[in-house]
């Protein structure tokens, strides 16, 4: 198996209102739409909204549940300033601020929001990977400017 992550698919309560967040809040460009699913094409990896009920019907689970569960996505931004931006962003297209953005233990600044379904997204700057020019995230430290 090769070491790589394909599609991400989040359950959605109303597919229309997760979509405006993501498309219209967020600013991202919606890559493909059927009936009941909605994608959008990421710097190598699919992110999928689907409606919740229909989601957990495949995967031969209850839909029932709610809480944390135990998963958080993350976006990386550039600078702290990005963080913030973010945070700003997503709260006014309909999300909601979890944990404001702070200094972190580990050398970085983070906070959390979760988007109208409540999944939960960690947007941090973390002064240790890079970040290139597509918005890929690499373990290697970035390059020191001299």
């Amino acid at each position: 198996m090769d070491q790589r992550m394909s599609v991400i698919t989040l359950g959605v309560s109303d597919l229309a209102q997760a979509q405006a967040f993501y498309e219209t809040g967020l600013g991202w460009t919606l890559g493909a739409a059927e009936e009941d699913i909605r994608f959008f094409e990421l710097n190598g990896l699919i992110l999928a909204l689907y409606p919740r009920e229909a989601l957990a019907a495949d995967a031969g689970v209850p839909a029932e549940g709610s809480g944390f569960s135990g998963v958080a996505l993350a976006y990386n931004a550039r600078s702290r300033d990005e963080v913030d931006r973010v945070l700003a962003l997503a709260e006014g297209a309909g999300g909601r601020l979890v944990k404001a953005a702070q200094e972190v233990f580990w050398g970085g600044y983070s906070g959390y929001m979760a988007d109208p379904d409540g999944h939960l997204w960690e947007v941090a700057h973390n002064p240790f990977w890079s970040i290139d020019g597509q918005g890929n995230v690499s373990l290697t430290p970035p390059a020191s400017e001299s």
